[in-house]
This record gives C-alpha cells, sequence and structure tokens, in this order.
C-alpha cells in the first residue's frame, strides 16, 4: 500500500474530502438524472466508440461499453470517482443501437412496435486511484403499442432520434408509442436512479 493511500485510510470517514464525480459522458439525459438527485458533478466529454461483440449478452454489451468509458477517463482522472454508462434496447439478442438514418430509426420502430423489449443500462463506477471499480446493469421492459408506419414517422417527426438507442426517448412524446413499462422509468431515460443512489452511497464518498 502507498504511503498517500495509508495516510488517508488514517483519516476518519467524516473528515476526508470526495473525491469529484465525474460523468463521462456527454448525454443531456444522464446530467439532468444526475443533477435531480442531488449530485455534483462533472461532465467529461470522450470518443470512445461503443463495441457489440456477437459473443456478449445484451447486458454483457451494455456493461462493457460503460466500463470502456469509464476507464478511459479515469486514467486521465486517476484521483475523480468516474461514472460511465451505456443504455441498449434489445429484442431478443438483437441489439439496437443508436440509428444511422431516418430510415434506420423507422425500421427500428417497425421491429419494435407491438412488441416487449429491454431497455437496459450498464454502469460503471471507478476511482483509479483506490483501485476500486463497481459494475452493473439494470434492465426495464418495455412494451410498445401496436403502430402503423404513418404513426411512426409522426413520432419521429417529433423528435431528434440519432443519438437515442433504439430511436426513441421515452421522455419524449413516449406516450405516443409506449403502451407501458415495467421497472425503472429513469433506466430508460439514461441512467437507473435507484440502483445508481445505493451503489453512490455504498462507496461513502457522494452525498445527497
Amino acid at each position: 500500500m502507498s504511503a498517500r493511500r495509508a495516510h488517508a485510510m488514517d483519516i476518519p470517514l467524516n473528515q476526508r474530502k470526495p473525491p469529484t464525480l465525474m460523468l463521462a459522458s456527454v448525454s443531456p439525459r444522464r446530467s439532468e438524472l444526475l443533477r435531480q438527485m442531488g449530485v455534483s458533478f462533472t461532465v467529461v466529454r470522450n470518443h470512445v466508440p461503443e463495441v457489440a461483440p456477437e459473443h456478449l449478452s445484451p447486458v454483457e454489451t451494455a456493461e462493457i461499453n460503460a466500463y470502456r468509458k469509464a476507464r478511459a477517463t479515469a486514467k486521465k482522472h486517476p484521483d475523480a470517482l468516474v461514472l460511465g454508462a451505456d443504455t441498449i434496447v434489445s429484442l431478443g439478442s438483437l441489439i439496437f443501437g443508436k440509428p444511422a438514418d431516418l430510415p434506420d430509426a423507422e425500421q427500428m420502430l417497425v421491429k419494435l412496435q407491438g412488441r416487449t423489449h429491454q431497455v437496459i443500462t450498464g454502469v460503471c463506477l471507478i476511482h483509479l486511484r483506490s483501485h476500486r471499480q463497481k459494475l452493473f446493469a439494470v434492465s426495464t421492459s418495455v412494451t410498445f403499442r401496436k403502430l402503423h408506419l404513418g404513426q411512426i414517422r409522426r413520432y419521429l417527426a417529433k423528435i431528434f432520434p440519432f443519438d437515442k438507442a433504439g430511436s426513441y426517448a421515452i421522455q419524449e412524446e413516449g406516450d405516443l408509442i409506449v403502451k407501458g413499462i415495467s421497472g425503472s422509468f429513469s433506466n430508460v431515460v439514461g441512467l437507473p436512479v435507484e440502483r445508481l443512489k445505493e451503489e453512490l452511497a455504498a462507496w461513502e464518498a457522494v452525498c445527497f
């Protein structure tokens, strides 16, 4: 153990300075969810490409992308507590990422309409200086209404689908396409707030 880390361990918990929380994402939805939680944080832009290896399950895919984003930022800010996240939409083993263009967005919603799919958010918390890490994923079931192509096109005209997994945002005109959900609503938006609060509290690093 380094002398610096040993010294930190000698400081009582209530006197330790909590590490800066860094969000390794420029998603405005994730920033808003953290603000609603009452958490102080700094947004850090990174350019880590998302991957979708065929041998990984949707849950594993979300977790590995969250880890890659958090790790890249943590290497540059080892004294910060870094939060990385990745949200994907899956229908069975089929993974829906962000659409490449409008026809791609339409086809995604055509495949999802009238069916129940999973929205999975992988989350990674890393504090590199203390060699501490937590990786987890939360899944929410979302059931779409039966939609025809005209309804899908009208919905897409009301939102910007290109930065959204599955080409939709439940918080933006979601009642037009979503019949119901089972699980965390905020998880579909971009962060599983309920679970994240528990994990941050367990770190004894973030005060609400």
